[in-house]
C-alpha cells in the first residue's frame, strides 16, 4: 500500500516498551502503515513527505483530567490568573467592570490562593472597587471562591447562615462571612445565581480551547466535569468540524441527587453516541470524594497540623459513595473520583472494592484523580483493584502553593509522601497524567519535565523535591499518551506508534529522551495530527 504521508528526517519514538527508535513513519488511511525501511519503501508519487527537521515524532498526548469548556468560559471573565498580588486582582476587577457596564455579575477564574494569608480573602476588598454588582472570583483549584458583599447578600449568606454540610463559610470573629467560601456546599448558592452562558458563548470558548490544546500536541481529553447544559455545545463543535481533539465527558454526580441524575446521564450518553460517533463519548461519572489540602477541605485520616480539630471534608458517607459508584457501574459508566487526602483516597478505594463485590468482575477501569496523599496501607490497593491513578504532575513541585499553604497544613511526615508517582508505578498500578486545566498549565511538556525533575521552573531544590518519586522521561511520556489511552479504553487505537494504530502524532523540535529535562518545559510543538489530519 502506498503511504499518504511519510515522516522522515528525525527520530520516531514509538512509545512501545522495549522497542528501538525508528527514523521514518508512514501513514495511510489515518493509521500507521509502517516504520523504518518499510515506511520509506511505501513512498509513492503522491505521498506527502513531512520533514522532521532533526526533531522527534511521538504518539500524541492525551489529557486524563481537564475542564476544557469550563476553563474556556473562565478565559472570558476578569483576567486574574496572572495577578501577583491582591492589588493586581482588584485593579483587574475594576477595569473589567468598567469595560462591561451591562454585565450583571463580575466573574473571574483561576487566581492564586496564596495571595492572602491563610487563603482568607475579604469581601470588603472587592467592595472597594465594585460594590453595586456581585463579584465572584474562583481560585486556581476551583474549590474556593472570593465574593463581595453584594454576592453574599444575593446568595443569602450572612452571620445567621448555618455551616453547610459539605463546605465552609470562612467567618470573621463576630461570625459574619468574611467573603471566602470553600467547597460546593458553600460555593453552590453563588454558582446557582450566575447567569448561564449561552450556546454562542460556549461554542466560542470551546473553539478557543481546541486551538490551544491542539497546539500543545493533545488529541484526546477527559472532560472531568460535564453538565447537561454543556452537551449541545460539544455536539455542535463536533458537527461543525471545530473539534481538534476527541473527548470523553464525565457527568458530575451530586451526593443528594445522584439517583435522579443517572437517568439523565444515560440519556445524554446515548445521544452523544448517536450524534458524534468517533469524536465524543460520555461514558464516565465524576465524584468528588473530598476537597483540597490548601483550603483545608481534603479529607485526612489524621487532623490538619494547623487545625488539630479538623480532618477536612468528606463529601460522601462511605455507604452513599459505594451505592452511587455501584449504581453508575451497573449502568455502564466508568467511575472518575476526585480524591486528594488520604481519607478521601481510602473512601474512594473502599467504594470501588464494594462495587466489585456487588457487581462482579468487569473491565471497569475506575480512575482516582489527583491522589495527593495515599496512606501506605492503600498503595497496593490500586493495582489490586485495577484502579488507574491519574496524577497532575505539575503539582509535584515545591511552588508557593506547596510551601506556603500545603506543607504547613499537613506537616513534614505527610508532606514527604505527596504525589507518589514512582511508588505507584513500582506497585504495578496504572498511571495516567492530566493537567486539571485551568488549575494548572494545559501543556503536557511542562508537566512531563516536572515529573522527571520534581523541580520548579527555577530548578530548585537540587536533586528535586522528594527525588525518590522522580520518573524517567520514557515513563512520563507514556503516562501522557499510553496511560491516558488505557484510561480511555482505547489502547488498541492510539497511545503508541505501531502499524494499524491511529496516526495520532506530535512533532517536537528535539528528542525529549535525550535533551535535559528542564528544557522540555519550553520545547516547541511543531505539529499535531489526529488520525493523520494535521490539527496544528
Amino acid at each position: 500500500m502506498q503511504a499518504e504521508q511519510l515522516f522522515t528526517g528525525g527520530i520516531v519514538r514509538t512509545g512501545v516498551p522495549g522497542a528501538a527508535a525508528s527514523t521514518a513513519l508512514a501513514v495511510a488511511g489515518g493509521r500507521v502503515l509502517a516504520l523504518g525501511q518499510d515506511a520509506l519503501e511505501a513512498r509513492g508519487p503522491r505521498t506527502e513527505v513531512i520533514d522532521l527537521a532533526g526533531g522527534a515524532l511521538l504518539p500524541s498526548f492525551g489529557d486524563g483530567h481537564a475542564h476544557p469548556l469550563l476553563g474556556g468560559l473562565g478565559l472570558r471573565g476578569v483576567p486574574v490568573r496572572q495577578a501577583r498580588s491582591v492589588a493586581e486582582i482588584l485593579a483587574a476587577v475594576a477595569a473589567w467592570a468598567a469595560a462591561h457596564p451591562g454585565a450583571e455579575w463580575v466573574t473571574g477564574d483561576a487566581f492564586d490562593p496564596t495571595l492572602a494569608g491563610g487563603g482568607r480573602f475579604d469581601a470588603r476588598w472587592l467592595d472597594s472597587v465594585v460594590a453595586d454588582r456581585p463579584v465572584a472570583l474562583r481560585t486556581l483549584d476551583h474549590h474556593t471562591m472570593w465574593v463581595n458583599t453584594e454576592a453574599l447578600r444575593r446568595a443569602g449568606i450572612d452571620a445567621g447562615t448555618p455551616e453547610p454540610a459539605a463546605g465552609q463559610i470562612v467567618r470573621r470573629a463576630d461570625g459574619s462571612p468574611l467573603g471566602t467560601l470553600r467547597e460546593w456546599g458553600a460555593i453552590g448558592p453563588v454558582l446557582d445565581l450566575l447567569p448561564a452562558p449561552g450556546p454562542a458563548e460556549q461554542a466560542a470558548a470551546l473553539a478557543e480551547v481546541c486551538g490551544l490544546f491542539a497546539a500543545a500536541g493533545i488529541t484526546w481529553v477527559q472532560d472531568a466535569w460535564a453538565e447537561h447544559g454543556h452537551i449541545d455545545a460539544w455536539l455542535a463543535a463536533a458537527r461543525d468540524g471545530r473539534l481538534r481533539f476527541r473527548a470523553n465527558l464525565a457527568f458530575r454526580a451530586e451526593p443528594v441527587s445522584w439517583k435522579d441524575q443517572l437517568e439523565e446521564f444515560a440519556a445524554d450518553r446515548d445521544r452523544i453516541a448517536c450524534e458524534a460517533p468517533g469524536w465524543l463519548t460520555a461514558r464516565t461519572v465524576k465524584f468528588f470524594a473530598d476537597g483540597v489540602v490548601e483550603a483545608g477541605t481534603a479529607a485526612l485520616l489524621q487532623p490538619y497540623d494547623d487545625c488539630p480539630h479538623s480532618h477536612g471534608i468528606a463529601n460522601w458517607t462511605p455507604g452513599e459513595l459505594a451505592d452511587a459508584i455501584a449504581a453508575a457501574d451497573a449502568a455502564g459508566f466508568q467511575a472518575h473520583v476526585h480524591a486528594i487526602g488520604d481519607a478521601g483516597v481510602r473512601l474512594a478505594l473502599d467504594a470501588i472494592a464494594e462495587t466489585a463485590r456487588r457487581n462482579g468482575p468487569a473491565d471497569r477501569r475506575p480512575v482516582l484523580a489527583h491522589v495527593q496523599l495515599i496512606d501506605p496501607a492503600d498503595l497496593p490497593r490500586f493495582a489490586g483493584l485495577g484502579v488507574i491513578a491519574n496524577l497532575e504532575p505539575l503539582w509535584a513541585q515545591p511552588d508557593p502553593l506547596m510551601t506556603e499553604l500545603t506543607l504547613p497544613r499537613v506537616g513534614p511526615a505527610r508532606g514527604a509522601r505527596q504525589y507518589q508517582i514512582a511508588t505507584l508505578q513500582r506497585t504495578g498500578a496504572r498511571v495516567s497524567f492530566g493537567s486539571d486545566w485551568p488549575v494548572t498549565d494545559y501543556r503536557p511538556l511542562p508537566g512531563i519535565a516536572t515529573a522527571i525533575t520534581r523541580q520548579t521552573a527555577a530548578g530548585n531544590p537540587d536533586g528535586g523535591w522528594l527525588p525518590a518519586e522522580r520518573v524517567t522521561a520514557a515513563a512520563a511520556l507514556a503516562a501522557y499518551s499510553a496511560g491516558v489511552a488505557y484510561q480511555a479504553f482505547e489502547e488498541r487505537h492510539w497511545g503508541m506508534l505501531r502499524p494499524g494504530l491511529r496516526a495520532d502524532l506530535v512533532h517536537l523540535a528535539a528528542d525529549p529522551a535525550v535533551i535535559p529535562a528542564r528544557e522540555l518545559r519550553d520545547l516547541p510543538v511543531l505539529g499535531t495530527w489526529l488520525a493523520g489530519t494535521r490539527t496544528h
